[in-house]
């Protein structure tokens, strides 16, 4: 069933977001719930059912800036110290629709991030407006054809430049650096500021990757050192840029979100633009 359904429903394009419907049950085939096993014949009647999103009663207060706008996409700046989207009330998910204009389209639906970010990770959000659109992001990113570029706040002696490939939950994965500027520190020893690229979207990639070369980020309570935690500052990592093609305009989009001021006081010297 895994193999045979791919693409043919608006909602399941990919073969990640069709496991996903599998594994929640959603899809049935002549009215049985299907599994990646289901073998399929030919002339059966499969069926993608799923339920609806409640809308919070309670209206989400919550400003967001946005980088970017038309009628199939947005591009958004995610605070830290939030989620992406889940079960909580506080989430960006929630406060995309107060946030954006809703599409004129044919097919527009509630506005949803096509991606991920930490909890206390920073940056640049792409979000789709039509069903059409989160599904050709969405095989943007699972064909590898959106750059993404990161910068992080590291500890420690590092190279100029470098490649991570350690394997992430049995999964191969792969980072680049490049050493942008280095202070020394009396606390830390020295701070690193770094341009990360991550050549795929594993969880907590870049933070794993970094911590397991021995330079934590800068703020890490969960993978950096206990002597070296930063606290009250929060996470230095911050998704910089994205670059892709226009699924719909075929326009080149390259889109920056400018460094977090708590960078800047630790860099005053801001990275090169158009670093993509």
């Amino acid at each position: 069933m895994q193999e045979y359904g791919i693409g043919i429903f608006m909602l399941a394009f990919t073969r990640s977001a069709l496991k996903k419907a599998l594994k929640k049950q959603y899809v049935t085939v002549n009215g049985a719930l299907a599994t990646s096993a289901t073998f399929i014949h030919g002339g059966e009647t499969i069926c993608l059912s799923i339920p609806e999103e409640p809308i919070p009663r309670k209206k989400l207060i919550f400003p967001l800036q946005v980088l970017y706008e038309d009628e199939y996409l947005a591009v958004v700046h995610k605070p830290g110290g939030i989620l992406v989207n889940g079960n909580g009330f506080k989430t960006i998910a929630h406060a995309l629709p107060q946030n954006l204009t809703e599409s004129t389209l044919p097919d527009a639906i509630r506005p949803q991030p096509v991606h991920r970010l930490d909890y206390p990770t920073t940056g640049i959000l792409l979000v789709g407006k039509t069903s059409r659109s989160i599904r050709a992001l969405s095989k943007l990113f699972e064909d590898k054809e959106i750059r993404k570029s990161y910068y992080a706040v590291t500890i420690g002696e590092m190279a100029s430049e470098g490649s991570i490939s350690s394997e992430i939950d049995g999964r191969a994965a792969q980072s680049d650096y490049t050493l942008i500027q280095s202070v020394p520190s009396q606390r830390f020893g020295r701070l690193n500021l770094l341009r990360l690229i991550p050549h795929t979207g594993r969880r907590h990639q870049l933070r794993k990757h970094l911590s397991g070369i021995g330079n934590p980020i800068l703020g890490d309570k969960e993978y950096g050192m206990e002597k070296l935690i930063l606290n009250g500052k929060g996470l230095y990592l911050h998704a910089y840029s994205l670059e892709f093609i226009h699924p719909f305009t075929q326009e080149k989009i390259y889109l920056e979100d400018e460094l977090p001021k708590r960078f800047k006081k630790i860099f005053p010297t801001p990275p090169p633009q158009s670093a993509g």
